[in-house]
């Protein structure tokens, strides 16, 4: 026999509910951050870093004063090419979307753990900055020894991307090609009627 549910459970269960009913009703900014970077090899011994964060608002109201700050980038081992680790906006409305990019180039090889980037924005009902945090990126390594391509490797990198479809295509080909053309045996048998 199943046991049931404990009460103190089912409180716990009860009051859970209710302050994500509270907060959801609430009326007040909340942002999600999304960092993404991604390497570019130029020529050996050049890599360069893109960075891009998109901001979202997903709150029912507006937020304001926003700024981003993405200071993970040390100065001793990149360099800024384009654009600015911060940025700030004056507003970002409720369901609204932001994005910022720039672009690094890298000084120096080895593994590099980002940090991430920080959004603070202003609350009309409150005084205080409020903050959030956007997503890490992944481990970098950078300028890393790659070995070189071996041949047909691109035949094998479109295989892993388009090989589902190229089935799929096949065999519908495959298909029409029997549906549409006459067989042999149907064609011997309309002789021998005659």
């Amino acid at each position: 026999m199943a046991n049931p549910i404990q009460p103190p459970l089912i409180h716990l269960l009860l009051a859970l509910l209710f302050v994500s009913s509270t907060i959801a009703t609430s009326d007040v900014p909340f942002i999600v951050a999304h960092k993404k970077a991604s390497l570019t090899r130029l020529k050996s011994g050049v890599e360069r870093v893109s960075v891009s964060i998109d901001i979202y608002n997903r709150g029912s109201s507006t937020a304001y004063d926003a700024s981003l700050n993405d200071a993970s980038w040390p100065e001793d081992m990149f360099d800024i090419v384009s654009g600015e680790t911060s940025k700030s906006w004056e507003r970002l409305d409720a369901g609204g979307h932001i994005s910022h990019s720039f672009e690094l180039e890298a000084k120096t090889k080895g593994l590099f753990h980002g940090s991430p980037a920080i959004i603070t924005f202003r609350v009309p009902t409150k005084s205080a900055l409020q903050e959030a945090l956007s997503t890490p990126i992944l481990p970098l390594d950078i300028l890393a020894d790659k070995p070189p391509e071996k041949k047909l490797e691109w035949v094998k990198r479109l295989l892993a991307k388009y090989g589902s479809l190229i089935s799929v295509i096949s065999i519908v080909v495959l298909f029409i090609y029997l549906v549409a053309s006459p067989s042999k045996s149907a064609a011997k048998g309309s002789k021998k009627k005659r």
